[in-house]
């Protein structure tokens, strides 16, 4: 069974140290940080299901954080834990790109219930994502279970992380897919190739696959920001 991994961004140490610790007995893996610096940068190194977040923290606010992160993963959960608690305050979170919104002091079972809510609707997309077999784009056709596909130029194979790459690519079509996330998927955490080595997949699946790779309408790389798959 999947251990989902959870950033918890949380200046007070007792609130910090309470919500880890609950979260840690429900069997979550909870990285701890206490400024919005480190939690881009841990966001960054590492894969998370989760991300928890205050709004108030020293140097870079939560707002700035979540904006951030959404620069590179559109997908990722962030619940906002903040004693900011208007109206205003949590549309501005929702605005900025935040999931749900809890306002402090908050019930400890109300927020685990929501962390609870948010990693179920992750592991449901996740789920349906491994169902994801064999596709059919334009003229083109892949199977990722044989490594078997068909391109501008015939029928060809795929290498496994080819297959992997463009497997991650597909399932999360229409949205920015970020290098960090391509290298804990295909490489894994041990493994770091420079970003030329993913853009020379990028460029390797346009030959495969676009009438003009130079004009490429199905994978788009983003400078600085990540990789996506477009289906016209």
């Amino acid at each position: 069974m999947k251990q989902f991994r959870i950033l918890l961004v949380e200046d007070e140490h007792d609130i910090s140290d309470m919500v880890k610790l609950n979260l840690e007995m429900e069997e979550y893996k909870v990285v701890a940080v206490r400024d919005g610096s480190s939690a881009v940068q841990r966001f960054k190194e590492e894969n998370f299901d989760l991300v928890m977040l205050d709004v108030m923290l020293p140097g870079m606010d939560g707002l700035a954080v979540c904006e951030s992160i959404r620069l590179v993963d559109a997908e990722v959960p962030i619940l906002f834990i903040s004693a900011r608690g208007t109206a205003e305050d949590r549309i501005t979170g929702l605005k900025k790109g935040g999931d749900d919104y809890l306002a402090k002091p908050f019930n400890l079972e109300e927020l685990m219930l929501r962390v609870k809510r948010l990693l179920g609707r992750t592991a449901s997309k996740a789920d349906l994502n491994l169902n994801v077999t064999e596709y059919t784009f334009g003229d083109n056709y892949v199977n990722f279970e044989s490594y078997q596909a068909r391109g501008v130029q015939g029928d060809f194979s795929l290498t496994k992380k080819e297959a992997l790459l463009l497997k991650l690519l597909i399932e999360n079509k229409g949205s920015v897919v970020s290098r960090e996330r391509i290298l804990y998927t295909v490489w894994g955490y041990n493994v770091y190739p420079s970003t030329r080595t993913i853009d020379n997949f990028i460029l390797a699946f346009r030959k495969y696959f676009e009438a003009d790779p130079k004009n490429p309408k199905y994978f788009i790389s983003l400078r600085g920001v990540g990789y996506k798959f477009e289906e016209a």
